[in-house]
């Protein structure tokens, strides 16, 4: 069973930071070091110093990022730039964007949820996860004790909670309202009514939410549950440590958009680039087409028109560092039955991660786990533009443009009880970080404790 609360959210404060845009970032995960720095300059209390606080040269173990974010957060407190709201609430959010020219608008419910081992069926994860993230992520939320960001999960909302709390604040003004550089118009309403936080709480408890983002953050909950049960063994069900910040979003959502997660990758010997083709050639049908670094556009138009959804199951546009070709790459009939370890269940010999997991890094390339579980040798992209723009400037030895994982495959290999590979899926927009703040030191009737 579901078990979802209010909470006592920490707030930027309007009166000290007048453009919320100034301080709220995406999620950590798709920040680069580039964009780390541009967040830092941006704003002295952006919360980027909280969530991904940058490492320096000549950090400690009593001097380094987690540290760093622990005292900013108890000074900004301190300060009144955060606060704390007086009753225990949920947040209803939208965003507005566009797609394609079309305008879109999301709508999402941050709340705590009771934290729940994935083997209990009642939430469930997608993908699987990097090593190194989670015990990053650890090291801060112990520190901090607190939730910087929300993990991201959908649910099936056939009795409408959503469009029920939409229609609760519809002529209310929301708490934020605000446009960031992205174009992307965010707005948050705070829910304070009893009744409303039991509708939504009866409306929740019998479903099964399906972790869409944050997987890494879930993952490091769990751990941190039972790092704190082990410092007091005397803590009750109610203590925060049990819960997690959730954002929470409709599958009926028409704004719950995926976006296909693109591969760069790095460290492929000179010799296996030379040979990708030829080796790939046993698998795949392979077309070829003039790659011209300063023209990036045409290639972009090509898999455009040759690598629609849905047109050809299976299929990869391939660039190589250096290469005056690009490639298309579509799976031959039945080649994921020859498998020599063919274990993978019928949800996931769907995916096209899948195939160029199995096939393209493993058997052509000779990956192994480690290299897959290794966060700097493959990075991700959600636009093709940029991928193809990191192989012509010679950054990446290999770029992998894939079709986008479909909302319907989420939920089939999750309700299988089936993990995808890492990075499956890319959701778009991400949940914000910095609308709100869960600390997880204070218990739902507002009393603090450490």
């Amino acid at each position: 069973m579901v078990d979802v609360i209010p909470f006592r959210g920490i707030l930027y404060n309007p009166e000290r930071i007048k453009n919320l845009s100034d301080v709220t970032t995406p999620p950590y995960d798709v920040i680069s070091e580039k964009q780390q720095e541009g967040f830092y300059n941006r704003h002295p209390y952006n919360i980027i110093r909280l969530d991904k606080n940058r490492p320096e040269k000549q950090d400690t173990q009593t001097n380094n990022p987690p540290i760093r974010a622990a005292a900013c957060f108890a000074e900004w407190l301190k300060e009144g730039v955060l606060i704390r709201d007086p009753l225990p609430a949920m947040y209803l959010t939208s965003v507005d964007f566009q797609l394609h020219g079309k305008p879109i608008t999301r709508y999402g419910l941050i709340a705590r949820i009771r934290l729940e081992p994935f083997e209990r069926g009642v939430i469930l994860p997608h993908e699987q996860t990097f090593s190194k993230v989670k015990s990053e992520r650890l090291e801060l939320i112990k520190t901090c004790h607190a939730n910087f960001s929300q993990v991201f999960s959908i649910f099936s909302d056939r009795a409408k909670v959503i469009d029920s709390l939409k229609a609760a604040f519809a002529q209310t003004a929301p708490v934020f309202d605000f446009t960031g550089d992205d174009g992307l118009h965010h707005r948050l309403w705070r829910i304070t009514d009893p009744a409303l936080h039991q509708m939504v709480s009866d409306g929740l408890k019998d479903k099964r939410l399906f972790i869409a983002d944050g997987h890494h953050r879930y993952e490091t909950a769990l751990t941190y549950r039972e790092w704190r049960r082990e410092q007091d063994p005397g803590i009750d069900s109610m203590h925060p440590a049990n819960y997690i910040m959730m954002y929470l979003c409709s599958m009926e959502d028409p704004g719950l958009i995926i976006l296909p997660t693109h591969r760069l990758v790095s460290d492929v010997p000179k010799a296996s680039q030379n040979q990708f083709i030829q080796k790939a050639q046993a698998y795949f049908d392979i077309v070829s087409f003039p790659f011209r670094p300063h023209d990036p556009g045409s290639a972009q138009h090509i898999l455009k028109t040759r690598m629609r959804p849905g047109s050809v199951e299976h299929q990869f546009g391939v660039f190589i560092k250096n290469s005056p070709e690009f490639y298309i790459l579509r799976l031959k009939p039945k080649m994921m039955d020859n498998l020599s370890d063919n274990h993978i269940k019928p949800p996931l010999k769907k995916l096209d991660v899948t195939v160029l997991t199995r096939l393209i890094f493993f058997q052509i390339l000779g990956f192994d786990d480690a290299a897959l579980d290794n966060e700097k040798r493959i990075q991700f992209r959600s636009h093709e533009h940029e991928a193809i723009a990191s192989i012509a400037a010679g950054e990446f030895d290999m770029a992998f443009i894939l079709n986008p994982t479909t909302n319907e495959q989420v939920r089939e290999v999750a309700a299988n009880g089936l993990t995808m590979p890492r990075k499956s899926t890319y959701y778009y927009p991400k949940a914000l970080t910095g609308l709100v703040i869960n600390d997880l030191t204070e218990t739902p009737s507002g009393h603090p404790r450490r």
